[in-house]
């Protein structure tokens, strides 16, 4: 999973606080992956104003059929990644990761592959050709301070728990909710779900008030806290619920994520996630000069099959203030 935009934007996120209850809506954004291949995805997060939602800093929705623009999904060549873990959820297509920790694997639907960076890894995805057509999430989760520097290793879970209840069907796919605990490792208090509803539904989710809560509706319209949400944009509903309600006339296939509001201060730019400028400059420099120590090579790439870092912006990083807590719904 990598952030092709050739001239990333640079941003600071100011460490969360506790807004209470809100449901605001922020709009997808068309991005272009693949250059002339007229590849786009929707991404949702970071936001201006809501850069996290809990220790989840980046998702994006590809393969979604909201996106005008169409053509086969990249393949993504070997690039790096600090800070960070990266989640890969799909719902259709089969993809080949492989990283320079020694994973080859195949990813598919129903699947979660999760890859925790620490200090540095490579990676790269290719899609299968007898299966071109891709469509799920991709997503990150920031590390807390303590973890940044842990060994970077891949997982892959394939027997996910489930949390049931009459017209609801949620896949806890990291983290926990309503007391079912995923597997994979996380390591901040987090949740990632994928919820189904069934038409008619009319259900109440357990909610931690402790969390702050976000929902992507992938397919289908779903009412929830008195706000309703169509496809494309994600509402984001704050902290201090107990409880989230959902109905649908038509059912819908929704994508939850929260977690403990994220209370340290990061610098993303690119495919780094850091804590200051000087980070994400170091880690820059080590992918531009093939340190193999920090980013070793993946097997069966060329070392000179790699996707070369932007240029840096000629300004440092400056804060800013993350907004949250006005009505958007």
């Amino acid at each position: 999973m990598s952030d092709l935009d050739p001239h990333p934007a640079e941003s600071v996120c100011e460490p969360a606080e506790a807004p209470g209850p809100v449901t605001e809506l922020y709009p997808a954004r068309e991005v272009p992956l693949g250059g002339v291949r007229g590849v786009f995805v929707e991404r949702v997060l970071p936001q201006r104003d809501l850069p996290t939602v809990g220790a989840w800093c980046f998702l994006d929705h590809f393969g979604s059929p909201t996106v005008t623009k169409t053509g086969a999904p990249p393949d993504i060549d070997p690039h790096p990644h600090i800070g960070l873990q990266t989640v890969t959820w799909p719902f259709e297509g089969r993809i080949r990761h492989r990283d320079s920790v020694g994973s080859d694997v195949e990813i598919n639907p129903g699947q979660l592959n999760l890859m925790t960076s620490g200090r540095g890894i490579a990676h790269s995805e290719y899609y299968d050709p007898a299966r071109p057509a891709g469509h799920g999430l991709q997503l990150w989760i920031a590390l807390p301070g303590g973890s940044t520097g842990v060994a970077p290793h891949f997982e892959q879970h394939r027997d996910l728990p489930v949390y049931e209840s009459a017209g609801l069907r949620a896949i806890v796919l990291i983290g926990t909710l309503a007391g079912i605990t995923s597997p994979a490792r996380a390591y901040t208090p987090i949740v990632g779900a994928d919820v189904r509803l069934e038409p008619g539904a009319d259900v109440v989710l357990p909610a931690d008030p402790a969390f702050e809560y976000a929902l992507l509706s992938v397919d289908g319209e779903v009412t929830v806290a008195d706000t309703e949400l169509k496809p494309g944009p994600l509402l984001y509903l704050g902290t201090g619920r107990r409880e989230l309600r959902l109905t649908s006339a038509t059912g819908a296939h929704l994508a939850l994520i929260g977690g403990e509001p994220f209370r340290e201060e990061l610098v993303m730019w690119w495919n780094f996630v850091g804590r200051d400028h000087d980070e994400i400059v170091a880690a820059r420099a080590d992918w531009e000069a093939r340190n193999a120590e920090r980013f070793p090579y993946i097997a069966g790439h060329p070392h000179d099959q790699r996707i070369p870092a932007p240029p840096l912006p000629p300004l440092r990083l400056k804060p800013r203030k993350r907004r949250i807590g006005t009505e958007r719904g």
